[in-house]
């Protein structure tokens, strides 16, 4: 299974899973820049994860379905949830507690 991340400036590349801390780190790089707010995983399944400033992550599939999100989501969860969708785990994925829409 293979993954790619996208950096808070839209370029992407393939990464490993310890590159995820510095990956969220962006977000706090330039807090005024508010047009570029997010960071994202993306797993082959076109399956994406995306992170946004203060907690706030949205899960969908690029292709089809409709997005989910969550709110006030802590730095180490966010991780580990891009380590299982990185990992193609999306059973663990679909038992985390999501909202429909964004």
């Amino acid at each position: 299974m293979s993954f790619h991340v996208t950096h808070r400036l839209g370029d992407m590349e393939s990464v490993s899973h310890s590159a995820f801390p510095a990956l969220l780190q962006e977000l706090d790089a330039h807090p005024g820049d508010e047009e570029h707010t997010s960071v994202s995983v993306t797993h082959e399944s076109e399956w994406c994860l995306g992170a946004y400033r203060g907690g706030y992550v949205v899960f969908e599939n690029l292709e089809e379905g409709e997005p989910r999100h969550m709110i006030d989501v802590s730095p180490d969860k966010i991780i580990l949830l891009w380590c299982l969708l990185a990992d193609g785990d999306l059973a663990a994925l679909e038992c985390e507690p999501w909202k429909p829409g964004y």
